[in-house]
C-alpha cells in the first residue's frame, strides 16, 4: 500500500510534468502556428478557421485539468501532512 508521502510526491511530480508539456505545447503553437494549422487541415479535414479555438480549447481544458487532477489534490495532500 502506498504511503501519503510517496502520493503527495508522485502528484507533485505529475503537475510539474503536465505544467512543463502545457508550456511546451502554448510554446510550439505560438511558434508555429501556421504550419501546425496546415497540418491538422489537410491530416483531419477541418476549416482552418476553426482550429485556432479548437487549440485555446484544448489548452484550456488541459489547464483546468491540472489544476483539478495534480495541483489541488498535492495541496490538499501537503496541508493535511
Amino acid at each position: 500500500m502506498l504511503s501519503i508521502e510517496s502520493i503527495t510526491s508522485f502528484l507533485g511530480w505529475c503537475a510539474v510534468i503536465n505544467t512543463g508539456v502545457l508550456i511546451l505545447s502554448s510554446a510550439l503553437l505560438i511558434a508555429f502556428m501556421q504550419p501546425i494549422i496546415n497540418l491538422h487541415s489537410k491530416l483531419f479535414g477541418l476549416e482552418k478557421e476553426n482550429l485556432p479555438l479548437a487549440y485555446f480549447q484544448y489548452l484550456g481544458n488541459y489547464k483546468i485539468a491540472i489544476f483539478i487532477l495534480n495541483i489541488v489534490p498535492y495541496i490538499a495532500l501537503r496541508v493535511m501532512y
